[in-house]
């Protein structure tokens, strides 16, 4: 369904996820990739006697059609796009682990250079929500920044680990854009602004995201997994064994429905149905995928789908001719049907051969195992039951939640085959008895790492000991999403002294409906005060958590895990539907190692900027001692040269010894601007709706004015004015 029109051998090797098309003078159309070298090439094969003044922007010595420009930092991300609504013409935006970097091509400037500590890991450019002009917007160290034309920061928030992809999607189909952030905790979150409205819980890093038609997205994971959402609910997804190096929606077959356009490690672009994830299209590099664009790269009115690969090589595909293109939908129609019915003629041959199999293997059976009563069929009221408990684990066993598999006869379970993500690696699990070890019952141990639900897929083969042929059920089951905590008695262990507390008006049976849904409860517990009090033991790290509710409709919950308190503040908050919630919330031990990693930013602030002078000084005395060198080489004062020489040579260790303590200055700050980010964010996750944006908002004007006290009180009680 797509021609290749055209294929180009660049001389420059591209980067990963590095590939970008834009318009610099608002009519010729660039290539635009980071290559080797901290530099960025565009190929503009349309202007070619343009002249290029020394600035950044210098011609390429291999290649007329190519400049270069020069970041001399290692590029993390760019991105091409209108920053500027007020000009007809796409900016470059640039990001390195310490600044954002702005440029108009095409008058060979500047148009903003930002410092960045959080670093610039992907980026994304549009307009989000109600704010008038595009943002530049990009993702760091569990933050979110967005720059407008000027360079002024307008937006800024929080969330809970390294952003890795970011894409622009009409989530909610209000007509305005929301951004996704896909992140290094498995998590896709959606954010309306700054406010989080949605989170999809996924098995590894999120490392794409792709706006398709409509609220749907297309994404892709560090483990070769790609798939389509709609909204919260995922359409399909489908696992291979390299990974997605790059996705993008482009429509190859003008149905008006956007396809999901995936370029992997291995070299292979491939095209897949928005709706089933079934390939339409495939194609192959010699090498690996850099990056996948779309655009009128000919200028001939027509828009191309452009594929790069990491050697160079670009291929620009269009949809088929308007006279084929109704062939082939025809064709494609046709084939879906004539493969949907073949699929059901096989598998209807193959029921009615398992039907002839176990008729012969019941007279058989009948015959040879009549003294037991045992037959090859299984009875008709054989039922499978799934039970959950919580084992306390013993000396050669850790602590874990236990699914129980049963049958309802004498049957035997011969082997179960569960699906559930997140749980076991590559995401089945197996259970095959071995032939002495046969029985009714079998038990699964699950340790859930996270506390998200989860829907375990089950399918049993069931049968007699003697049976050839067993009987596939298959049923689902729901794990809780607080199933790693068991009920304990309050005198088992002291009390949390953290905690989190609000009100609800919520009776107390809407509590325990709660309770009962979120953790594995016994099916007898009963409360029926008006106040009450439950205290559980985490399974992973036997913390305590306990949940009380006042006359007065009172909640409070105290653990020493913040994030735990967060997740249970959030499934309340979902469970009942609110839109708002205040808290005040003390969590003493962690809010002190803030006061301590904020105190060690401020130190190595200082110390950088130590460095950096101590390194400035150094590099000019470098410069200075080296002439002088050189002049006693002229003059053949060789002693004086050789003195001056070694001179430099100490002065060159002593400099390379300061970047050391520098990049390790820097990793130290990382981390703790890190931990900062994240604790914002888990400040934030303790509210709910407006208080939690206010929290967040407050938190960073707090971090502006340097204010640590400040920044603890508003973590605790939400905002100043509370």
């Amino acid at each position: 369904m797509l021609v290749p029109v055209f294929t180009l051998k660049l001389s420059h090797k591209i980067l990963p996820r590095m590939v970008a098309l834009g318009k610099y003078d608002g009519v010729h159309p660039c290539l635009t990739a980071a290559t080797q070298a901290g530099k960025v090439f565009i190929h503009n094969p349309h202007a070619r006697s343009q002249r290029v003044n020394a600035n950044r922007l210098v011609l390429s010595t291999q290649d007329a059609d190519i400049s270069l420009l020069n970041i001399n930092e290692a590029v993390s991300c760019l991105t091409a796009g209108v920053l500027n609504p007020d000009l007809d013409c796409d900016s470059l935006l640039v990001g390195t682990r310490t600044s954002l970097l702005a440029y108009d091509v095409h008058n060979n400037a500047d148009l903003f250079y930002a410092g960045v500590p959080d670093g610039a890991n992907t980026i994304v450019l549009g307009t989000l929500g109600d704010m008038p002009s595009p943002l530049a917007i990009i993702g760091g160290n569990c933050s979110l920044q967005g720059f407008n034309h000027e360079g002024k920061d307008l937006f800024w928030t929080v969330t809970g680990d390294n952003v890795r992809s970011l894409a622009l999607c009409d989530f909610d189909a209000d007509g305005k854009k929301e951004l996704l952030v896909g992140s290094e905790d498995f998590d896709i979150r959606v954010f309306k602004e700054d406010e989080i409205v949605a989170e999809m819980s996924e098995t590894e890093t999120v490392t794409s995201l792709t706006s398709m038609c409509s609220s749907h997205f297309g994404y892709a994971l560090s483990n070769g997994t790609v798939g389509i959402y709609n909204r919260t609910s995922r359409y399909w997804r489908i696992k291979s064994k390299n990974q997605a190096m790059s996705i993008h929606a482009f429509d190859i077959n003008s149905d008006g429905v956007c396809e999901l356009i995936t370029g992997w490690s291995s070299g292979k672009i491939d095209a897949r149905s928005d709706r089933t994830g079934e390939v339409i299209f495939k194609d192959n590099f010699a090498s690996s995928v850099a990056g996948i664009v779309e655009g009128d790269y000919r200028m001939d009115g027509n828009t191309q789908l452009i594929c790069c690969s990491v050697d160079g090589e670009v291929r620009g595909y269009l949809p088929g001719s308007q006279e084929s293109k109704g062939k082939l939908l025809d064709t494609s129609v046709d084939q879906d049907l004539i493969r949907e019915l073949s699929q059901k003629k096989q598998n209807l041959l193959l029921e009615l051969r398992n039907y002839e199999e176990n008729a012969k293997q019941v007279e058989l059976n009948t015959q040879v195992n009549e003294a037991d009563g045992q037959k090859g069929v299984i009875p008709a009221n054989t039922q499978l039951q799934t039970a959950l408990s919580v084992n306390l684990g013993s000396d050669s066993e850790s602590a874990h939640v236990e699914l129980r598999i049963s049958t309802s006869n004498d049957t035997i379970i011969r082997a179960v085959l569960i699906f559930a993500e997140g749980i076991f690696e590559g995401e089945s699990h197996v259970i095959h008895p071995s032939l002495q070890n046969l029985s009714s019952c079998i038990r699964v141990p699950l340790t859930p790492p996270k506390d998200v639900p989860v829907e375990l897929n089950i399918k049993a083969f069931v049968g007699y000991r003697n049976s050839t042929q067993f009987h596939v059920f298959e049923l689902s089951r729901q794990l809780p999403r607080f199933s790693m905590y068991t009920l304990s008695s309050p005198d088992s262990a002291p009390g949390p002294l953290s905690f989190v507390r609000f009100t609800l008006n919520e009776r107390v049976q809407m509590i325990v409906m709660w309770l009962k849904q979120s953790f594995l409860l016994p099916e007898d517990l009963e409360i029926q005060n008006v106040s009450f009090e439950v205290c559980f033991t985490s399974l992973r790290d036997a913390g305590q958590l306990w949940i009380k509710m006042t006359p007065g409709g009172e909640i409070s919950i105290n653990t020493d895990n913040v994030d735990l308190a967060g997740d249970i503040v959030q499934s309340m908050a979902s469970f009942w539907a609110i839109e708002d919630l205040q808290v005040e919330a003390d969590f003493p031990a962690y809010f002190e190692e803030m006061r301590k990693a904020l105190v060690v930013v401020d130190n190595s602030h200082a110390v950088c900027q130590k460095l950096t002078a101590n390194m400035a000084d150094s590099s000019n005395l470098i410069r200075s001692v080296l002439v002088r060198a050189e002049d006693s080489r002229l003059m053949g004062d060789m002693k004086n040269m050789k003195r001056r020489y070694m001179e430099l040579y100490d002065l060159n260790r002593d400099l390379l010894s300061q970047y050391k303590i520098r990049c390790s200055n820097h990793t130290e700050l990382l981390n703790n601007l890190k931990a900062i980010n994240q604790a914002i964010q888990r400040a934030g996750q303790l509210r709910v709706g407006k208080p939690k944006a206010q929290v967040i908002a407050a938190c960073r004007d707090a971090i502006k004015n340097n204010s640590v006290n400040m920044l603890i009180k508003i973590m605790r009680v939400g905002t100043l004015s509370s």
